[in-house]
């Protein structure tokens, strides 16, 4: 089996243990809305957020289930581009984080409903340089912000979550200016539509959108919408 099928340090046992997060970090219904949000666009308008949570397979799937959002592609972003190759990012030195890039329609959803889902079920944002079975600052949690206003909107809702106490232990999530995104090998790109019954989907992606669709299912794409 190739490397780019593999996750060190991956095991069933831990990965069963960090499903517990994503059955819900606080109650359904009681996650928060941002209260500083990017406004609504008028018509049709393409925008980017690049964000990061661990495996970059999972938090894929979970956002190219979202109303609005057109594409999401898996990358590296945090380094430099000749550094952007899974073998030297695996080794934790290369400043990447494993990241998404998601293309979203500001007229559907609002860059504050993407970090919504995104601090609530897409990743665990208390876990600091690992996620799940994953460890390493290449699995950190980041959010890397395109302007001053996805910034601002990033560091206000983290402030809010923190002070609300929705999670037990205090938010980790890096907010760092985007540098550049590089996309990942292709063997990564819908890694869990294309693999479903991988065991390290199983036990750690699968979950997340069962916790996507049953938090929010006011969010998810309607039948038959790509």
């Amino acid at each position: 089996m190739s490397r780019a099928f593999t996750r060190p340090g991956f095991s069933l046992i831990v990965g069963a243990m960090a499903v517990a997060f994503l059955a819900s970090p606080t109650a359904a219904g009681k996650f928060p809305e941002p209260a500083r949000d990017t406004p609504r666009a008028a018509a049709k308008d393409l925008q980017t957020a690049v964000l990061a949570g661990g495996c970059f397979w999972g938090v894929e799937a979970v956002f190219e289930g979202l109303e609005g959002v057109g594409d999401v592609v898996s990358g590296y972003a945090g380094g430099q581009e000749k550094t952007a190759h899974y073998e030297m990012v695996g080794t934790g030195r290369t400043g990447h984080a494993e990241s998404v890039k998601v293309t979203y329609d500001a007229s559907k959803i609002t860059y504050g409903q993407l970090l919504k889902v995104f601090f609530s079920v897409a990743h665990d944002p208390t876990e600091l340089n690992r996620q799940g079975p994953d460890e390493g600052p290449q699995y950190r949690s980041a959010i890397f912000y395109a302007n001053d206003e996805q910034k601002q909107v990033a560091e206000a809702y983290i402030a809010q979550l923190n002070s609300a106490k929705v999670f037990k232990k205090p938010i980790v999530t890096q907010v760092a200016p985007l540098q550049g995104f590089f996309m990942a090998e292709e063997s990564h790109q819908n890694f869990l539509r294309l693999h479903p019954t991988y065991p390290y989907i199983v036990y750690n992606d699968l979950p997340k959108l069962d916790a996507l669709k049953k938090d929010w299912p006011e969010m998810l794409k309607k039948a038959g919408t790509k």
